[in-house]
C-alpha cells in the first residue's frame, strides 16, 4: 500500500545550494534511490543522482540520508516513519558538481600513481604461480566496491575543507595494499614494513608503537554547504 512522504533534497552546486522541499508516492518495498528517480520522473527532471547498479555492487549512489552515509539503493523506505521528512544531502567529504553529485575523482588520479604489478625480471609468463591462499588474501581487498562512504565518515577531510581535493581515499590504499601482499610482485612502491603487537597496533620497524582510538559519531544534516 503506498503514501504520500514529505523528502528534502538538497539542491545547488559548487557555488551554493540548500535544502528543497518535495512530496513524493512511496509504494512497498521501495529504496530511497527509487523516490529520487520517481522525483526526477515526474517533478524535478533536472535533479542530479549518480547511480549504476541499484543492487549494492558498484558504490555509485553514495548519500547522505537523515545525515547518515549511506548507499540509497539499500535504504529501505520500510526503516523510516511514514510521517517522517526524509532527508537526502550530498556526502559531505567531497567538493560538490551538483546537487547529489559529488567530485571522487581525485581517488582515481591517486590510483593511477601507484606502479602497476611488477614480476620478477627472471620470471616467464608460464611460470606465474600463486598459492591459493596467497590469491584469497588479494582478493579481500577486490571487496570495496569504491562508495566511498568510509571517506564521507572521516573527519580529517569531512570538516576540513582544504583536504577535500587531495585525499587519496580507499582507492589508493587498497590497491597499494594488494600489490604489496602480492607474492610474485617485486617493485618498491615505498610502504614500511609493519608487524602487529597482541593489542592489534600497527608498528613500523623505524617507529614506536602507536594507536589510535577510533569514535564514532553521527554526522548531522546541513541545510547548506
Amino acid at each position: 500500500m503506498g503514501y504520500e512522504a514529505a523528502f528534502r533534497i538538497w539542491r545547488g552546486d559548487v557555488d551554493g545550494g540548500d535544502l528543497q522541499d518535495y512530496t513524493v508516492e512511496v509504494n512497498e518495498g521501495e529504496v530511497v534511490l527509487d523516490i529520487l528517480h520517481r522525483l526526477q520522473a515526474t517533478q524535478t527532471p533536472d535533479l542530479a543522482v549518480r547511480w549504476n547498479c541499484k543492487a549494492g555492487k558498484c558504490g555509485s549512489c553514495s548519500a547522505e540520508v537523515n545525515g547518515r552515509p549511506r548507499l540509497t539503493c539499500m535504504t529501505r523506505m520500510s526503516v523510516f516513519d511514514p510521517d517522517e521528512t526524509v532527508t537526502v544531502t550530498p556526502m559531505r567529504t567531497f567538493p560538490i558538481i551538483r546537487d547529489l553529485v559529488t567530485d571522487v575523482s581525485f581517488n582515481y588520479a591517486k590510483a593511477r600513481q601507484i606502479p602497476s604489478f611488477t614480476p620478477p625480471a627472471d620470471l616467464a609468463p608460464g611460470d606465474y604461480r600463486m598459492q591459493q591462499i596467497d590469491v584469497q588474501r588479494s582478493q579481500e581487498f577486490r571487496k570495496c566496491i569504491e562508495c566511498f562512504l568510509c571517506q564521507n565518515v572521516c573527519h580529517v577531510v569531512r570538516d576540513h575543507e582544504e583536504n577535500k581535493e587531495a585525499f587519496a581515499g580507499p582507492r589508493f590504499f587498497i590497491r597499494l595494499a594488494e600489490l604489496e601482499m602480492h607474492p610474485l610482485d617485486v617493485a618498491d612502491r615505498g610502504m614500511p614494513h609493519r608487524t602487529r603487537t597482541d593489542s592489534g597496533c600497527a608498528i613500523s620497524r623505524s617507529a614506536a608503537p602507536r594507536c589510535v582510538r577510533r569514535t564514532s559519531t553521527s554526522p548531522t544534516t546541513r541545510s547548506s554547504r
